[in-house]
């Protein structure tokens, strides 16, 4: 019955797809009427592009290989422009519904529609190719955030510590092990105490993963207090229990639904990612976890979808931090995140429970980002006694 579900997520999927490709070469192919072997040339390039993505990922069901390889890189990119392609289209089209209404642009535009719709259709490519290059070129170039949090709590002998998160850094064909030894790298040469990953460390297919040995790279990650992480939701769209075995290879310790005293100094908390239910594993309650945690101690919770925060400000946590969002990735996708989470990217605090979600330093799908960046986020943490204590 599962299997049968997927099929149909897939058919619709795939069906949209299609639909929404039509709608964009129906527009490109009407704009160089006329134009002979342009649209030729056009029509050949459309189809290739849009058909490498699924062509890819259907051929590396069977084998990877580096045609499958370069179906899927061209089809990632083409994933982004589609986006803007439709904005743009969409665009076009509620234009010349008002322009007719504008008092004397219809007659201006009459016998000048062809020239028109050909510099529209250069104007449109230019642009969207522009775009496409600044968001590759940022998403491979990740920025370290630094930010300080003061947790009312006294830690004997402790007063700061260094803590370096990272999030959803999507290991796989796109985020390779070249990217991967920067990453590592860069978080490195932060020297940080403690190094925290909230999640989808793995894209969805490990297959990439292992092939290119990432688990030795992973194993670099230095810090005095360890490396924890927990799962998320593309942990669990290609398999956890595969994922979570392979990520701890490397000395990662992945925390599900546990908590570990660190040095008897503070907690850490790592919930499993939601997306476990839908694979029939029970996610336990925030409350449950919690159960023998010493609250006159710092708790640190992971937890990679920020989705209901009143729930840790409810059990009394000091600091969450989660990832997921990307912030969109790709903008305007951040103003439906920003609608969808409490917080899309950045800091917020709600009672005495503090929040940061990180906009993460790899990419899903189109290796793109636009209307954010990528990054590495360098906590300092503050423990002190609070003054209402």
């Amino acid at each position: 019955m599962k299997t049968y579900l997927l099929y149909v997520v897939l058919a619709v999927i795939l069906l949209i797809y299609s639909g929404i490709n039509y709608y964009v070469f129906n527009h490109g192919w009407k704009a160089l009427a006329c134009t002979g072997i342009l649209r030729t040339v056009f029509t050949s390039v459309f189809v290739i592009v849009a058909a490498a993505y699924p062509l890819g990922r259907l051929l590396e069901s069977f084998a990877r290989s580096t045609v499958s390889n370069l179906l899927v890189w061209t089809g990632s990119f083409w994933l982004g422009a589609l986006m803007y392609f439709l904005l743009a289209v969409v665009a076009i089209d509620l234009g010349r519904l008002i322009l007719p209404a504008i008092p004397g642009c219809e007659k201006l535009l009459r016998g000048n529609m062809d020239l028109l719709n050909r510099w529209l259709f250069g104007g449109v490519v230019t642009v969207v190719v522009v775009i496409l290059g600044f968001g590759y070129y940022n998403a491979v170039h990740p920025r370290v955030k630094t930010l300080t949090i003061s947790i009312d709590k006294r830690v004997p002998g402790l007063s700061e510590l260094h803590v370096v998160l990272v999030s959803d850094i999507h290991l796989g064909l796109i985020v390779d092990e070249r990217r991967l030894a920067d990453i590592v790298a860069r978080v490195n040469s932060l020297e940080p105490d403690l190094v925290l990953v909230a999640g989808d460390i793995i894209d969805e297919d490990i297959g990439p993963v292992v092939e290119q040995n990432m688990a030795a790279t992973l194993s670099r990650l230095r810090a005095p207090r360890g490396i924890y992480a927990v799962t998320g939701n593309h942990e669990y769209i290609g398999g956890a229990e595969e994922a979570v075995r392979y990520i701890e290879k490397a000395g990662i310790i992945v925390l599900r639904d546990t908590w570990r005293l660190i040095d008897g100094l503070f907690y850490l908390v790592g919930r499993e990612d939601r997306m476990a239910s839908f694979r029939g594993v029970r996610r336990k309650t925030l409350d449950e976890i919690m159960a023998g945690v010493d609250l006159s101690k710092p708790v640190i919770l992971l937890d990679h979808q920020p989705l209901d925060l009143q729930e840790a400000e409810r059990a009394h946590i000091d600091l969450q931090l989660s990832g997921h969002t990307h912030h969109g990735q790709l903008f305007p996708l951040n103003l439906i995140t920003s609608l969808v989470y409490d917080q899309s990217w950045g800091y917020l605090q709600k009672g005495r429970t503090q929040y940061y979600v990180s906009s993460g330093v790899g990419t899903w799908g189109p290796p793109v980002r636009v209307g954010n960046t990528p990054e590495i986020v360098s906590l300092v943490f503050q423990f002190h006694e609070s003054r209402n204590e």
